[in-house]
């Protein structure tokens, strides 16, 4: 089953099936619990309010079941959960295609860096800055939660924590290297983009580009 036709495709939901594959059965609290000692919020949207909905609706599908109710003293019930065949396959299914399959998700940063002719070059200067400041800031927190977390928890289980801290260095590399061009005059279209902004206009080399591109499309397709 692909990704964009699946029944459920909260990131959480496949959280809460791989929890249960490794340890049946589970109460949602459970599932919760072992999310936060193992720093999964720095890779998946947490957000516990709503982990009992999730549950349900894996139970709606048929891919948990109630596997017991405990009740301890004058305490709520406790319904706990386990793993269905029909949820393991969807799950090992879910995770082949993930790991698998690149899909692009469409980043606001990326949305941001194709609009930002909008901004003058020294405004987009600045605020670029501001955000590799930032993402050092984020860069060194986590660096600062994966010790902590290797301290109890296997690499193995820490691998995403890894995988951010480097998509975190390449995009501050990136930057930089951006910023570098912009500050030295070396960066394609710079020219043209502050003159835009200083007179309200697009520059003449710049007003027949989409013309261009729209010719050679069409002769392309002839």
């Amino acid at each position: 089953m692909a990704v964009g036709r699946r029944k459920l495709r909260n990131p959480l939901a496949l959280a809460v099936l791989v929890l249960l594959a490794e340890r049946s059965p589970m109460h949602p609290y459970e599932i919760a619990q072992t999310l936060r000692r193992r720093g999964k919020e720095h890779s998946i949207k947490i957000n516990y309010g709503s982990l009992y909905t999730v549950v349900q609706n894996l139970e709606k599908h048929g891919f948990v079941e109630v596997a017991d109710v405990q009740r301890q003293g004058n305490r709520p019930e406790r319904t706990r959960y386990a793993l269905t065949p029909a949820g393991r396959e969807e799950m090992l299914d879910w995770m082949a295609d993930i790991v698998a399959v690149p899909v692009h998700e469409f980043p606001i940063f990326e949305t941001a860096l194709c609009l930002m002719g909008v901004l003058p070059p020294d405004e987009v200067a600045a605020l670029l800055k501001q955000r590799v400041n930032s993402l050092e800031v984020q860069a060194a927190g986590l660096r600062g939660a994966l010790r902590k977390l290797c301290e109890t928890l296997p690499r193995v289980l820490l691998v995403e924590s890894e995988y951010q801290l480097h998509m975190i260095d390449a995009e501050v590399q990136w930057v930089r290297g951006f910023l570098e061009e912009m500050a030295d005059g070396t960066l394609d279209g710079l020219d043209g983009w502050r003159t835009w902004h200083a007179t309200g206009r697009l520059p003449q080399e710049w007003e027949h580009l989409e013309d261009e591109d729209h010719s050679r499309g069409d002769t392309a397709g002839s």
